[in-house]
């Protein structure tokens, strides 16, 4: 049905790494890295490694923090934000990368704050845009829970509007005041890219789709009917324990048969319990 893919969220970008994602039959990666991760990335290497396992490198999620120094929607840090963006993008385009993800602020964000942090996100947000554009890409924009920026369907639209070439990257777990089926139909084909991770509907979890609380089969329908054709791409830790007891650590096959369980709409296989008395920031 879709292409699978994985994020890097907890493991480097090197040889190995692509070599366990083509053993396991996962088609595309997702860069994803801190400041001193990049800082380090050798991108011809990753390049090279891409040709060589045929793994395609289909997107670069950028640095969301500290957000003492990056934060896109901070009147005093979201220049800087977008000039050290701006050079990742360069380099990650230079080897083919074409989607590049935002997340569209840090937290805590007042009330009385979120006006002006707002204006602020889209300003930075069109910049990035017209960068991205220079070096045929696009900036896909993250929803996020709580206080964030993109916190249910009405702001993240709010933040595409700032530029016609902005793109949504629809994160599957972070929505706390909205139905994920709700998102998915009110953002449509502005949705260029997924996050897929379950949860409780209680705070995120990035849990393996089936440990949580959304119906799959709903979500896959709804992807349908906005003709969504990028990957079936995870963004989970390997030995993601948050607020979860599992035996063992997750391996790259795992996602490979989740995807494909979920596709068929089987009753996804797992292999964890929910901690007793879970609760809000658990």
């Amino acid at each position: 049905m879709y292409k699978i893919g994985l994020s890097t969220c907890s493991a480097p970008v090197s040889e190995e790494t692509f070599a366990g994602y083509r053993r396991a039959g996962l088609d595309v990666m997702e860069i994803s890295d801190n400041i001193e991760g990049y800082a380090r990335l050798n991108y011809g290497e990753v390049a090279a490694l891409s040709e060589k396992y045929g793994v395609k490198i289909w997107s670069m999620h950028l640095p969301f923090g500290p957000f003492n120094l990056l934060d896109l929607s901070n009147p005093e840090l979201a220049e800087h934000t977008v000039e050290y963006c701006a050079e990742l993008i360069k380099k990650g385009a230079e080897i083919g990368v074409d989607k590049f993800i935002f997340h569209p602020s840090g937290e805590p964000i007042k009330d009385e704050e979120r006006k002006l942090r707002m204006e602020t996100a889209k300003r930075s947000l069109a910049a990035s845009a017209e960068i991205a554009a220079k070096h045929g890409a696009v900036i896909c924009v993250e929803n996020l829970p709580r206080t964030c920026l993109g916190r249910n369907s009405e702001e993240i639209a709010e933040l595409l509007s700032a530029h016609p070439a902005l793109r949504a990257c629809f994160d599957t777990n972070h929505l706390l005041g909205e139905e994920p089926l709700e998102f998915v139909r009110n953002i449509g084909d502005k949705i260029a890219t997924i996050h897929v991770s379950d949860y409780d509907f209680i705070n995120e979890r990035h849990w393996l789709p089936g440990e949580g609380k959304i119906d799959w089969n709903a979500i896959l329908a709804a992807l349908r009917e906005i003709n969504y054709s990028g990957p079936w791409l995870y963004e989970i830790e390997l030995n993601c324990t948050r607020n979860i007891v599992r035996d063992r650590a997750f391996t790259y096959g795992d996602f490979a048969r989740n995807a494909k369980e979920l596709f068929a709409g089987e009753k996804p296989t797992v292999f964890s319990r929910p901690k007793p008395n879970l609760g809000f920031w658990e």
